[in-house]
Formats: C-alpha cells, structure tokens, sequence
C-alpha cells in the first residue's frame, strides 16, 4: 500500500481526524475546534495519510518533556486499514523518531484486549505498584445547591 507519513495536518486532514475519532469508544463527541486547539498543544503527532485518495488513515500523538518521559496517545488507523500493519508502524515511527531518542522511558493507556499488541512493541503491563489516576472535570451542575 502507498502511504506517506505526515507530521502536521491540513484542514481536510483534521476532519478526517475528527472522523476517525467518532469511530472510537473513546474519542466520540470530539468536534473540530477542540481537535485543532489539542493538535496546537501535543508535542510531536504523526499521521498516515493515503496519497491515493488524500485521505488521513492512521494517527498517533505524544505529549513529553523530550528527555524522561513520552505518552502515547490516540493511537487511531481507519477500520478500512486496519490489519494491514499500520498501527505498529505508527507506534514504531514514535519509537524511532529522532525527537525521541533520548526519552528514558515511553508510556501509554490501553484497553486489556491491546496488551498482547503493545507487548510485540516491547511495551509491558508490570508497571510495578503505580496506579492509573484520573480526575474528571467537574461539571457546572455539580456545584449547584
């Protein structure tokens, strides 16, 4: 297959980005304008675009302090492309961009069913005694009497 890999996106490509967020449990009800305000705000993203249709396919994202950490987020290829390869390409062009060589250590969140995916990457699920902590925005109800 003839893919390109991008390293910012064109506004036909946010869209697609927006599109293939809808596709996810996790990235439903995002809209244009909060994807192009976290697009200006992470660190280093990487798309798949398809030249032959111009179309973004895959996308993943980090947030990093370029030295001791790296977070992966928003590991995302079109259903259609799936299967194919392009989600371990993606993490490992993130493992491998030059921006990154110094980083000590790469983290990522995950559903249980993509451990043994992210295990072939050389990722583990023994993360000793941390713990995944989140905090929700408070919503404006929740302070109402």
């Amino acid at each position: 297959m003839n893919i390109e890999f991008i390293s910012q996106l064109n506004q036909s490509q946010v869209q697609d980005l927006v599109r293939l967020y809808q596709s996810t449990w996790w990235g439903q009800g995002r809209t244009t304008e909060d994807v192009n305000k976290m697009l200006q705000h992470s660190d280093l993203i990487i798309g798949i675009n398809h030249p032959d249709h111009q179309k973004l396919i895959g996308f993943a994202r980090v947030l990093t302090d370029y030295v001791y950490r790296a977070v992966i987020w928003d590991v995302i290829v079109d259903s259609t492309y799936q299967k194919q390869g392009l989600g371990q390409t993606l993490i490992q062009s993130l493992l491998d961009h030059p921006q990154l060589q110094s980083i000590e250590a790469f983290l990522l969140v995950c559903l249980p069913e993509t451990i043994p995916f992210y295990e072939k990457l050389g990722f583990t699920s023994d993360v000793g005694e941390l713990k995944l902590m989140k905090r929700v925005k408070p919503t404006s109800s929740y302070y109402s009497l």
